[in-house]
C-alpha cells in the first residue's frame, strides 16, 4: 500500500524542461529562517544524489511557478482502457500514483518511489495510503491527453494529505478530483508512528501555506463516513488472489489491485448499465503475496435507488423505481482465512452516457 507515484504547463510538442528545477521559485517567507534552512538543505541533497536522466527530459512534468504544485501531462494508452473504450478507474488511479511520486522526487525525496524525506529514511520510516477518494466526471478516451495537478499538505499530527485535480489538456475541462490521507509507518515492524516536527517540517516546506482543498464543498463525498457492510452481502466474489504483478516495490498487494477487487463483487447489470461516478475506500490491513481475498458488495441502505433493487426485474440491480438515479454500494475487502478486515468502501454510480 505504498504510494509509487507527479505534473506540467507545457503545451503539445513542445520540449520539456528537467523536472529538477536549478533555481527553484521562492518558498519561504522571510519570517520564517527554520523553513528556509530545510529547503535548502533538500534542494542541496537533491543536486547531489539526482541527476537529471532521460526520464526527467521526456517527463512532461514539473512543478508549477510558485513550487507548491506539481504537473504533468499523459497520453491514455490503448491497454489502459476498458469495455467502455475509456480510462478504467484503475488506469486513472494509476496517473494519481504516478504524478505524486513523480511529485515527490522534483522536490528532492526518495527516487526509490516511496516519497520519504532524509529523515523518515534515517528512521527507516515510508508512508501507507489510510483513505482514498475519487470522482470522476468525465472518462478519458484512448488517445485524450489529460493533465493532473497535485500537491501535499499537513493532515493533523499523525498524517498528511494529498489531493489532485485532472483536467482534459484539449478543453481545460476538469474531469475529475480525488483526495488522499497517509500514515507513516515503520518499514521493518509495520508499526505506526506520529509524523514527527522534523518530518513534517520537511514535507510542509513544499507545501502550499495556505490550505488548498481538491474538495473544498461544505460536506462533500469525501468525508463521508464509510459503514460497514452487514453480513451477509448481497454479493460477493470468493477467493481472489493476488497475482505477482500486483505487487508493488515493498512486495505487498499495490493501492490499485484494492480497486480491482471491490469491482469484481460488482452484479453485471450494474457494469452494464452504469459507470463508476466516485469510490472512496479506507485501507485497514496490508495485503501479501500468498493471501487469499473475499470481496463483499451490497446496495447503501440509505439510498431509495439501492434499496429498490428488486422491483419487478427478477433480481436485476439495475432495475429500480427511477433508472436514472445513482446507485450507491458499500463494499467490504476481507481475509478468507480468518475474516479480518482488509478494506471497505463506498462506490456511487450514474448512468452511462451515450457511446463516443
Amino acid at each position: 500500500m505504498i504510494s509509487r507515484g507527479a505534473f506540467s504547463s507545457y503545451t503539445p510538442f513542445s520540449t520539456p524542461k528537467f523536472l529538477i528545477n536549478p533555481n527553484p521559485p521562492p518558498l519561504i517567507r522571510p519570517s520564517c529562517p527554520s523553513r528556509l534552512k530545510i529547503f535548502s538543505k533538500l534542494q542541496l541533497q537533491t543536486k547531489q544524489t539526482h541527476k537529471p536522466s532521460l526520464a526527467d527530459e521526456l517527463r512532461l512534468g514539473s512543478l508549477t511557478e510558485d513550487g507548491l504544485s506539481y504537473k504533468e501531462k499523459f497520453i491514455v494508452r490503448c491497454y489502459e482502457v476498458g469495455i467502455n473504450k475509456t480510462a478504467t478507474v484503475e488506469t486513472i488511479a494509476n496517473l494519481l500514483q504516478e504524478v505524486g511520486g513523480n511529485h515527490a522526487q522534483s522536490v528532492g525525496f526518495s527516487t526509490d518511489g516511496f516519497a520519504t524525506t532524509p529523515t523518515m529514511r534515517e528512521l527507516n520510516l515510508i508512508w501507507v495510503t489510510a483513505r482514498m477518494h475519487i470522482e470522476i466526471y468525465k472518462y478519458p478516451a484512448w488517445s485524450d491527453v489529460v493533465e493532473i495537478e497535485t500537491w501535499c499538505q499537513g493532515e493533523g499530527r499523525i498524517g498528511t494529505r494529498r489531493d489532485w485535480i485532472m483536467k482534459d489538456c484539449a478543453t481545460g475541462e476538469v474531469i475529475g478530483r480525488a483526495t488522499s490521507k497517509w500514515l507513516m509507518m515503520n518499514h521493518s515492524t509495520r508499526r505506526l508512528q506520529k509524523v514527527t516536527d522534523e518530518v513534517r517540517n520537511e514535507v510542509l516546506i513544499f507545501c502550499p501555506i495556505e490550505p488548498r482543498l481538491s474538495f473544498p464543498e461544505e460536506n462533500n463525498a469525501s468525508m463521508k463516513k464509510i459503514s460497514k457492510l452487514e453480513d451477509p452481502a448481497a454479493y460477493s466474489k470468493i477467493g481472489l488472489v493476488p497475482r505477482r504483478a500486483d505487487l508493488d516495490m515493498n512486495h505487498h498487494v499495490n493501492n490499485v489491485t484494492y480497486i480491482g477487487w471491490v469491482l469484481e463483487s460488482v452484479p453485471q447489470d450494474i457494469i452494464d448499465s452504469y459507470e463508476l461516478q466516485s469510490i472512496t475506500l479506507d485501507y485497514r490491513r496490508e495485503c501479501q503475496y500468498g493471501d487469499v481475498v473475499d470481496s463483499l458488495t451490497s446496495p447503501e441502505p440509505s439510498e431509495d435507488a439501492a434499496i429498490a433493487l428488486l422491483d419487478g426485474c427478477n433480481g436485476s440491480a439495475s432495475a429500480t423505481k427511477d433508472r436514472n438515479k445513482p446507485m450507491n454500494f458499500l463494499h467490504f475487502l476481507k481475509l478468507s482465512a480468518d475474516g479480518l478486515e482488509i478494506n471497505r468502501g463506498r462506490t456511487e454510480w450514474r448512468k452511462k452516457p451515450a457511446k463516443r
